[in-house]
């Protein structure tokens, strides 16, 4: 009888015979038995012990060898790092992939020191977070570097390249800002400032001296801080300059995966991933946050049915949206203040001069300042807790007067009468342009009237 092996594929990988005896006597694991064993038969009386006791011992020599082979063997083999070519230059060193960088003087730098826990970079990761929850996509990451041609205590915030702000502060020292609860008869001493985020009075104090400037009614930052929140108030004002493509696609993906079919309607067919950028990036602009993307989607799908001609689609939108738009700055149970432009205005600005890229009326300068300064100087009488006013005009004339404002007056909503809700009660306020209030006062709703009458009331 004669007795075979075949090849083992898993041991062998198709290995014949002769190649898996040979890895076998090869193997550390075979020759500590064949020690063991030998060495106890040698062991055993009346046994040629010369013969077993030497053969135990070549078997044990023979293991130890072959175990420490396999050993070295295992160790992985660690190549030398090849030294940098100094005349080697890398994209990374003369271009900058991040959206927003903030530069810091060398003065600054112990901010972003690990050794003494990094604060600011603590500070600006809660920004982003804040901004990515206001305005429904997630930011960005930013950048923190240093910048040797800054002055030391400077610091600037870039955003695309294009500096957006900055200002001085100590790394050494405190802010007190002075947001009008402080005593006029202070006793407080340092160096004069203000804070760049709102431009109030403040001085830059000891750190000793902090709990003096709170008994003084100051309120006190360090400079991380005060970075931060100058930081966060830049952004808030330019959320369209945030959001791209890839930000865009990140949203939709996460849109499909509870309404695909929703999303289906608008993207890709008809409305490319360009032309959905650019759509929400002009929501964006206009004040509306896409936090809710399920009824800015369902829109849409209704809107494309009508046009694919990219204002027409903004108007749609926003006029689908007209509650949401006056609910986040009015309660649908209270009275929303309005203004008005006079009919003789509001036609001259329509018939006039336009635009030939856009198509979009243009306001004159004189005329410009007259409205802006009108309707800024009746938001500053109303005070800082009143509901914001809102300019409710012709649908063609609202996105130039939406760019006159937003300079001149920020804090003024402007809206199309489409956009007005049905149900929304409004207090007409002035009717910018009139020659005089006689002339306005028959505008003028009844205070004694239903509180839900509505602008076509």
């Amino acid at each position: 009888m004669i007795v075979t092996r075949v090849a083992d594929d898993r041991l062998g990988e198709g290995r014949d015979l002769a190649a898996q005896i040979g890895g076998q006597f090869a193997s550390p694991a075979t020759w500590l038995p064949v020690a063991v064993v030998l060495g106890a038969i040698g062991m055993i009386p009346a046994m040629p012990q010369t013969v077993f006791l030497p053969a135990a011992g070549l078997a044990l020599w023979i293991w130890h060898k072959m175990r420490k082979r396999q050993a070295m063997a295992a160790v992985p083999i660690v190549e030398a790092p090849v030294p940098p070519d100094p005349s080697r230059i890398d994209l990374e060193e003369v271009s900058d992939h991040t959206l927003v960088t903030i530069e810091l003087g060398y003065g600054l730098v112990q901010l972003v020191d690990e050794r003494r826990g990094s604060p600011l970079v603590s500070r600006v990761t809660g920004v982003r977070k804040q901004l990515s929850q206001s305005f429904g996509f997630i930011i960005p990451q930013f950048r923190v570097r240093d910048a040797l041609d800054m002055p030391p205590h400077e610091y600037r915030v870039t955003l695309g390249g294009v500096n957006v702000g900055g200002a001085v502060v100590r790394a050494d020292r405190v802010l007190a800002i002075d947001a009008g609860e402080a005593r006029a008869n202070h006793t407080l001493r340092g160096e004069a400032t203000r804070d760049p985020s709102f431009g109030c009075p403040a001085l830059w104090i000891d750190p000793a001296s902090r709990d003096h400037a709170i008994a003084e009614g100051f309120l006190t930052v360090d400079a991380g801080t005060v970075i931060a929140t100058h930081l966060n108030q830049l952004l808030s004002e330019r959320p369209q300059d945030l959001l791209g493509p890839d930000e865009v696609k990140t949203l939709v993906d996460a849109l499909k995966r509870h309404s695909a079919g929703l999303v289906e309607t608008v993207h890709p067919q008809p409305l490319s991933l360009a032309a959905l950028t650019r759509l929400l990036r002009a929501l964006l602009e206009d004040g509306i946050p896409i936090s809710h993307p399920l009824p800015i989607f369902a829109s849409l799908g209704r809107a494309v049915q009508q046009t694919l001609e990219h204002d027409k689609l903004v108007d749609l939108v926003r006029a689908d949206l007209g509650a949401l738009i006056v609910g986040r700055v009015c309660p649908a149970t209270e009275r929303l203040p309005v203004l008005t432009l006079d009919a003789g205005l509001e036609t001259a600005i329509i018939q006039g001069m336009h635009d030939p890229s856009t198509g979009q009326p243009v306001i004159e300068p004189d005329l410009a300042r007259m409205i802006g300064e009108r309707i800024a100087a009746l938001a500053a009488a109303r005070g800082n807790g009143a509901i914001p006013l809102a300019l409710v005009v012709q649908p063609r004339a609202r996105r130039a007067l939406a760019a006159l404002l937003r300079l001149r007056a920020p804090g003024c909503l402007v809206l199309s009468i489409a956009e007005l809700p049905p149900t929304q009660p409004i207090e007409v306020i002035d009717v910018v342009g009139a020659a005089s209030p006689e002339r306005a006062a028959p505008g003028l709703p009844d205070p004694d009237n239903d509180p839900a009458e509505s602008m076509a009331a």
